[in-house]
């Protein structure tokens, strides 16, 4: 059962976007984590990618395991890094991530696990079914 997830969100969106929805889709359980097993328990917590190229996410992230366990016994297999939808899909912030791949990778390095998404704007899916966004 996932104890903790931590929600990623890009670091240039984040000059803007205080997360609000992120977080209002945890509480409610909807877009991308109606699909994700956790309890009422669960604790969440939001952190930046640290900036292109999101190399800072690894550290950030081994850190993270190590105070978890250390200080609530919470095993890496009980943390699950949520990758916010600002990283991976295009939306009203910008284009997707083009450091996707190489985030991913490294979370993979870590043994972690991992989903992506978080909020899922009704309008924002209009505009990329539209091909109103970049490609």
């Amino acid at each position: 059962m996932i104890k903790l997830i931590a929600i990623v969100q890009c670091d240039i969106t984040l000059e803007r976007c205080p997360g609000f929805f992120c977080d209002r889709a945890f509480v409610n359980k909807t877009g991308g984590f109606e699909k994700i097993k956790y309890g009422k328990d669960a604790r969440k917590l939001s952190i930046s990618c640290g900036g292109c190229c999101g190399k800072a996410i690894h550290r950030k992230l081994s850190l993270l395991a190590n105070r978890a366990k250390k200080f609530d016994n919470i095993e890496k297999d009980e943390i699950l890094v949520k990758l916010a939808s600002c990283i991976t899909k295009d939306n009203y912030h910008g284009p997707k991530c083009p450091n996707l791949a190489y985030i991913t990778k490294l979370i993979k390095r870590l043994g972690m696990k991992y989903s992506m998404d978080t909020h899922i704007s009704k309008k924002a899916e209009e505009r990329r079914a539209s091909g109103a966004y970049v490609k």
